[in-house]
């Protein structure tokens, strides 16, 4: 899986940091998505898929490799 953010969607909700936090987190100066880990292993595949449907702005897209 890889993952891609578009930090212009981003309305800085926080859905994909509680959900996935060892994948995504956000920037303390407005909130905006940040990512930690473009190629996830496969125990985050969930958990990540999660913070992807979460995501009000659907700023999150995720690809198969």
């Amino acid at each position: 899986m890889k993952i891609e953010i578009d930090q212009d969607k981003c309305v800085a909700a926080g859905q994909c940091v509680l959900a996935a936090a060892d994948v995504f987190d956000q920037r303390d100066e407005d909130g905006i998505v940040v990512l930690l880990d473009g190629a996830p292993p496969e125990d985050q595949y969930e958990a990540v898929q999660e913070a992807a449907q979460l995501c009000p702005a659907l700023a999150i897209t995720l690809r198969e490799e």
